[in-house]
């Protein structure tokens, strides 16, 4: 069964996926959450874009080589990195809630923002509280929360991720591909130009809009979502099976050659054997 690597958003940590891990191990599915760099774990590490695919790198190795990778905003991003970067480990991508390029001119103002949050003196934890507690139910919240919220690592990770080129990304290799946003999500604006460019590199690329749901889908609609991810992988498990057959048959050696037909034999150059005289008998 193909792996799955599940990868976080910016602030939380590998907890926000529970309830996608349960369904994933339920039906079968070998699945891993890593923290990412100056999250949830490993909070007081410098978050640098090189460090983050690198966790997903040895993730997948340790998995066995090859997986389908997930991510959310951020850890879409990631996904989207490591995919092309490693093209070898990808069996396919889930990118969530990442269709908008790095490179947007709001980039540079939400990292302003961010800067300025970071120097209040709860670092934006009560305004992070409140968007928590507005936005999402009970279970959702307490998975987010449960591994703590890195609130000091959003100016890194604005600034790290600017350095991602995210269509040219996606043309980089052809592992299947499928965009998931939610419906009301901010991040989807430029969705139908990232699959363009995901299929501009050979993938078997689709759209999914989960219905009522904004930018965290995974929690604002962990159903709907987990059944995304789940079909997801039914598709590119098959895929696999088949790359991994077509591999077999690349590897196995030839059949033995058929014997080449014997030529007739010549004509005997031999005069034909003469027939022997009938006897004569008698004279009356």
């Amino acid at each position: 069964m193909l792996p799955v690597v599940l990868l976080h958003g910016s602030r939380t940590s590998c907890t926000m996926w529970r309830r996608q891990a349960r369904a994933l191990w339920a039906a079968g599915v070998p699945t891993s959450a890593p923290d990412l760099p100056g999250h949830g774990a490993r909070r007081g590490e410098r978050f640098t874009l090189d460090e983050a695919v690198e966790t997903v790198r040895a993730a997948v190795a340790d998995a066995g080589g090859r997986a389908m990778v997930v991510g959310l905003s951020l850890g879409g991003y990631i996904a989207i990195e490591h995919r092309a970067r490693f093209p070898e480990q990808s069996a396919g991508l889930v990118a969530a809630s990442c269709s908008t390029s790095t490179d947007v001119s709001l980039r540079g103002g939400w990292l302003r923002i961010a800067r300025c949050i970071e120097r209040w003196p709860d670092s934006g934890a009560r305004l992070n509280e409140a968007f928590v507690r507005g936005l999402l139910d009970t279970e959702s919240g307490q998975d987010l929360a449960a591994g703590g919220f890195a609130l000091e690592v959003m100016a890194d990770v604005l600034s790290e991720v600017g350095r991602i080129d995210t269509r040219a990304a996606l043309r980089a290799t052809d592992s299947p591909v499928r965009l998931v946003n939610g419906q009301w999500d901010h991040f989807r604006g430029q969705e139908r130009s990232m699959l363009a460019a995901a299929r501009a590199g050979g993938a078997e690329a689709r759209l999914v809009v989960v219905p009522h749901a904004r930018h965290l889908v995974s929690l604002d609609q962990p159903v709907a979502f987990s059944r995304s991810v789940l079909e997801a992988h039914a598709g590119m498990d098959a895929h696999e099976r088949a790359r991994d057959a077509v591999g077999r048959q690349d590897l196995s050696p030839p059949a033995d050659p058929t014997p080449a037909p014997r030529p007739p034999a010549p004509p005997s150059s031999a005069p034909p054997p003469r027939r022997p005289r009938a006897a004569r008998g008698p004279t009356a």
